[in-house]
């Protein structure tokens, strides 16, 4: 290979799944002419961070699973050098694919008990299998982020919680299990995105801590990752003036955060990939095309994701770069091809889904991390109740036929109600056909996984509930991301409250099983509720 060719390794522009034909062989133009290393897939145009702006809806598709194995393929075919195929798979490939295995949320697997943390290695096995599948070899996944801030607009519920040796094991866990099927992993986004309250998709987060403070928290599980040979890091587009003499650089770009810090003092010599380049922190900073892609290889990543300027960037390292630099960096991306199998000709999709075990983990994990918040003999009073003919049912944003009421429906039949959207007259109209009842036993399934205007809770719901709790006797379920208790006004009126985490069929079915035997919850809140 010449040093230009060697160059070309270091690109992984990104490709959406769902694009048009002209799109996709503008793909294999840059794979034959340029001999990039690698892709990163993505759903479609209006699913990715570009779509800020535009607004554009996703549009689902049920053959994107299909398109993506055929996409593999036909670039793979194209390419002389084989390429490392890596997609954002942190809780399945379900976070891009549609129709394909979802596992939960490392917040459902922060909420874990100690001697139940393997399953995390059970959830990094089986999204590894799953990637294999379609051909992929690179999990950019999971995130070593402890979720200091609940304000956090982008990792919150993306994290494994806020202590920071758990974070640590469960990240672990999940790399041991991405390993352990020769799927490459990632810790991201170095040196922590957690303490953020800004979205770096749209600006730069700025962390405050002093380089003590990150080495005694943010920078653990990366520490931890380092020391059990993490295959890549990747930087997060967020500053820390503390390491850049008080400037407020991107550490993405920053050779004081990579080189000085994660090369040097803490001795990392695996692949650093930067954050996707086309995020709005660092996109708009330079006009001259390929300038930013040599400031990111200059600063230390190896490899360039979601590269948009290919040709100018190779251009722009091969003028500045030094050859020892450019030979240091191809080499940590032939070891990771090397690892990974595809320099021998294993790129082609193999085996399939398992549904069925997806299903049965899920199952398992469902019942270890559902967490007790508040009891007051709750099973015992929503029995009574119903007795008494003074219980019913009410679900919040899906309607009745939800798995959970199903679930509880012989055993503790009564009235069901739904309210699924905060329209003040249907409001009325449901407050007074609960009059009757003195007992209620909601479902709340959160509608956002993200904190922006409230998880999308309206705040005619939150006044509904507000007065609920203080009138009647109401047990809370909630399915969804914790952080939604602390928008929830007046819980301490409720009679008991129960955190499920994720509304999947085993989640809600594991939450029925529960109340009806009134079985001990093992889980614990992996994060604090203010």
């Amino acid at each position: 290979m010449t040093l230009e060719q060697k160059i070309g390794q270091f690109f992984f522009p990104a490709v959406f799944i769902n694009d048009t034909e002209e799109n996709i062989q503008e793909i294999e133009r840059l794979i034959k002419e340029y001999n990039i290393g690698g892709l990163t897939f993505f759903h479609s145009r209006a699913s990715a961070a570009t779509n800020y702006e535009t607004k554009k809806k996703v549009e689902f598709n049920d053959n994107s699973f299909k398109r993506l194995k055929e996409l593999v393929i036909r670039f793979q075919k194209c390419a002389t050098t084989p390429l490392l195929m890596s997609i954002d798979a942190e809780w399945g490939l379900a976070m891009r694919v549609e129709k394909t295995p979802q596992y939960p949320y490392a917040i459902t697997l922060g909420a874990l008990p100690e001697r139940y943390e393997y399953l995390a290695y059970e959830v990094g096995k089986r999204t590894g299998l799953d990637l294999k599948s379609a051909g992929i070899h690179y999990n950019l996944a999971p995130l070593a982020d402890i979720n200091n801030n609940p304000k956090n607009p982008v990792i919150g519920y993306r994290s494994f919680g806020q202590n920071k040796e758990k974070v640590s094991n469960l990240a672990l866990e999940y790399l041991r299990g991405l390993k352990e099927v020769g799927v490459l992993g990632c810790l991201k986004h170095f040196p922590g995105h957690g303490n953020t309250s800004v979205d770096s998709h749209l600006g730069l987060p700025v962390l405050e801590e002093t380089l003590e403070e990150l080495m005694n928290k943010e920078l653990v599980p990366f520490i931890k990752g380092i020391e059990n040979n993490v295959d890549s890091i990747m930087i997060g587009h967020l500053a820390v003036p503390a390491l850049n003499d008080g400037k407020n650089t991107s550490a993405t770009l920053s050779k004081s955060v990579i080189e000085g810090l994660l090369r040097n003092q803490l001795g990392y010599d695996g692949l650093v990939i930067s954050d996707a380049l086309n995020m709005h922190s660092v996109s708009k900073l330079y006009d001259k095309k390929g300038q930013l892609e040599w400031e990111a290889f200059n600063a230390g990543n190896d490899v360039l994701c979601f590269a948009e300027n290919v040709a100018e960037g190779i251009q722009e390292i091969l003028k500045n770069g030094t050859s020892e630099r450019i030979e240091a960096s191809f080499n940590r991306l032939w070891k990771c091809k090397q690892k990974a199998g595809i320099l021998d000709g294993n790129t082609a999709p193999q085996g399939k889904f398992d549904f069925e075990a997806t299903s049965i983990l899920n199952r398992f994990i469902a019942d270890k991390s559902t967490t007790k918040i508040k009891d007051n003999n709750n099973s015992l009073h929503l029995f009574e109740a119903k007795n008494n003919e003074k219980l019913a049912k009410l679900s919040l944003y899906k309607d009745t036929h939800n798995i959970f009421f199903k679930s509880l429906s012989i055993v503790l039949p009564s009235p069901k109600f739904a309210l699924e959207t905060g329209d003040k007259e249907t409001i009325q109209k449901l407050t007074e056909k609960l009059k009757d009842f003195d007992t209620i036993l909601i479902s709340l399934f959160v509608p956002k996984a993200k904190p922006l205007n409230n998880f999308d809770i309206e705040d005619s719901v939150l006044d509904f509930l507000e007065d609920l709790f203080s009138k009647k006797k109401c047990v809370l379920y909630v399915f969804g991301n914790p952080y939604a208790l602390q928008v929830i006004p007046n819980l301490k009126s409720t009679l008991g409250i129960m955190q499920v985490y994720q509304d999947f069929r085993e989640f809600q079915e594991s939450a029925a099983r529960q109340l009806l035997r009134n079985s001990r919850c093992r889980g614990t809140l992996p994060v604090i509720i203010g």
